[in-house]
């Protein structure tokens, strides 16, 4: 954080704590308010709106300081949190606070709120750090969990439709920095699972003398969000230990639509994560993006390909993108290319690249041409909402 103009106060720093280990959570805010003297802590509790307000809190190392019930304008709690949290924010500037720890309910993501902070007033707050908490003893069980968040009590409203698993896994792959605890026995191959999961991230035990100093590190919003395109994902790389491997397939033919639509199920359960971009013979044109942990997938489209754009357009797109393609640019397919990573426990790695290569296209396929590709399949048409 650089000087400001004389006569003017600094912007007062944000640390955002996200995760559905709700325990986890709340220790590594507790630690953030006990190693910052003078901190506060800023809580939306979503459990149960009464009559269409939410309870919201404002907290220090000894209790609680102040709290209010903001209105819902809908019945989306989430809502309520983005309409109240940067007006609270706002209210607790100027100096009287060293520190503003927002501390996201359970399954709350940190994305959206993150960059919600990042568009305040300028001069008023800065995100200095985005944190996920999680408890290895429940990282398997929660990456599994197909669950609705509505079957747990979980969800921000009537249409929220998110699992538990791939909120989760959302909450875990965004953060710089994990904070980790483990409230039953440590076992190795969740602190592999973690890793490999999120190899990029630094990650430090509650209660360590580190997490403080690496939650405040800084925090570039525009950067996480470009980091989490399909097209420029940091992705996991391939590894192996106690039992949790994680497998990358790569390649540069696309994909037959039919026997893919037929292989998703098999491949889907395949691992507990998988993610990365896929390439439809049928939409050669078309980004998609793979997405699926606990058994379930969203394919979407993600835009069109780099290659498919002219020259005139690259210029619009984000600097990550354009040097990830360049770095794997194809003289005749530019960026086109299947790039999905697996990562789980037991996992059949010689099975899974022969269901994979079995989907893509033959040779006589291949050589057939765009124009005959267009008419193999219309099985993702009704997944993906439009024809191809």
């Amino acid at each position: 954080m650089g000087e400001r103009e004389a006569g003017k106060a600094a912007p007062v720093p944000v640390v955002i704590v996200a995760g559905l280990h709700s325990e986890a959570r709340t220790q590594a805010v507790e630690q953030l308010l006990r190693e910052v003297p003078g901190a506060v802590a800023v809580h939306h509790d979503l459990r149960a709106p009464e009559d269409g307000r939410v309870l919201r809190t404002v907290r220090d190392a000894g209790g609680v300081r102040d709290w209010g019930r903001p209105r819902m304008r809908s019945d989306c709690t989430c809502c309520a949190v983005r309409d109240d949290l940067v007006p609270t924010l706002l209210s607790l500037t100027g100096g009287a606070y060293p520190l503003i720890v927002v501390d996201l309910w359970d399954s709350v993501e940190p994305q959206g709120i993150a960059e919600l902070i990042a568009g305040a007033p300028e001069g008023s707050v800065e995100l200095v750090g985005v944190v996920t908490a999680v408890d290895t003893d429940s990282l398997l069980p929660f990456l599994t969990c197909g669950d609705d968040l509505d079957e747990q009590g979980l969800a921000l409203g009537p249409g929220d439709r998110r699992t538990v698993a791939d909120t989760f896994a959302r909450q875990l792959e965004y953060p710089p920095v994990l904070a980790v605890g483990c409230a039953g026995v440590a076992e190795p191959a969740d602190a592999v699972l973690l890793e490999q999961l999120h190899g990029t991230a630094r990650r430090y035990r509650l209660g360590s003398a580190g997490l403080v100093p690496a939650a405040l590190g800084g925090f570039d919003a525009e950067a996480a969000a470009e980091r989490q395109h399909p097209a420029c994902a940091l992705l996991p790389q391939p590894a192996y230990a106690f039992g949790v491997g994680t497998v990358v397939w790569q390649r540069r033919r696309p994909l037959h639509p039919g026997r893919l639509y037929a292989a998703l199920e098999d491949i889907t359960c395949a691992a507990v994560r998988s993610r990365g971009r896929v390439w439809l013979a049928d939409r050669p044109d078309t980004l998609l993006s793979w997405d699926a942990t606990g058994g379930a997938l969203c394919i979407e489209q993600a835009g069109p390909w780099l290659a498919a754009l002219p020259d005139g357009a690259w210029p619009l797109e984000p600097p990550a993108r354009t040097v990830a393609a360049a770095l794997d640019w194809h003289p005749e397919h530019g960026d086109r290319a299947q790039h999905l990573t697996f990562t789980g426990p037991d996992l059949d790695r010689e099975q899974l690249l022969r269901l994979l290569d079995s989907c893509l296209l033959t040779d006589t396929e291949y050589e057939a041409g765009r124009a005959s590709w267009r008419t193999l399949s219309t099985a993702f048409d009704e997944l993906l909402g439009t024809p191809a």
